[in-house]
């Protein structure tokens, strides 16, 4: 958690890579970003409250993300990140988590894991505000509930096929978990301001 000893300076923030400079420069699943990029939506209301909320004195104007490209939740979550700071205006710069541990580390799932992407809001003037972490919970209690199902449908089931039945239920859910993950973004921010 971030308070008055953060490395995360606004110059460092400043040094992170843009959301396209990433793109461009990242090895693998750079075609899974684009597909989730373009499922990514923001509702209008979700869409006025993020652009409400930059205007707001002790609002969100940075956004600091984390990841890398061979992570799922990170070719999944990032691109809604994108599409929150294109509505918003917020100023998005990504650092790649095994190039910067020490901010990683800054804000590790639960006290002890690197888990990504994570999504960090600072003030204009580089206060924090709050983070989000790796997935939203409705995914959490899914992704049990597609692995006991599976479990119980193909008790026999080599591990291909469970692999792709898992990757098939999963990406079914990820508009609806897409849409989670915005929501949690907004009430971090909501809850910070005192709004709605």
């Amino acid at each position: 958690m971030t308070g008055p000893t953060t490395i995360v300076t606004s110059e460092r923030f400043s040094s992170g890579l843009t959301y396209e400079n990433y793109l461009a420069q990242i090895n693998v699943n750079k075609e899974r970003f684009e597909q989730f990029y373009e499922s990514a939506k923001l509702d209008s209301d979700d869409a006025e409250f993020f652009r409400s909320a930059t205007q707001h004195p002790n609002g969100p104007a940075k956004m600091l993300v984390i990841g890398e490209d061979w992570c799922p939740d990170v070719y999944r979550g990032m691109p809604v990140m994108a599409r929150i700071a294109e509505a918003s205006g917020l100023e998005l710069r990504v650092f790649p988590r095994d190039q910067h541990l020490d901010i990683a580390d800054e804000f590790l799932k639960q006290g002890e894991f690197r888990s990504i992407p994570v999504a960090v809001f600072y003030t204009k003037n580089h206060e924090y505000i709050g983070h989000w972490i790796e997935r939203p919970a409705q995914a959490d209690q899914e992704r049990g509930q597609i692995a006991l199902d599976i479990q119980q449908e193909f008790p026999e089931a080599d591990e291909e096929k469970v692999r792709s039945e898992t990757r098939s239920r999963t990406q079914a859910k990820q508009p609806g978990w897409q849409q989670a993950s915005i929501k949690e973004m907004r009430k971090i921010i909501a809850d910070k301001l005192g709004t709605s």
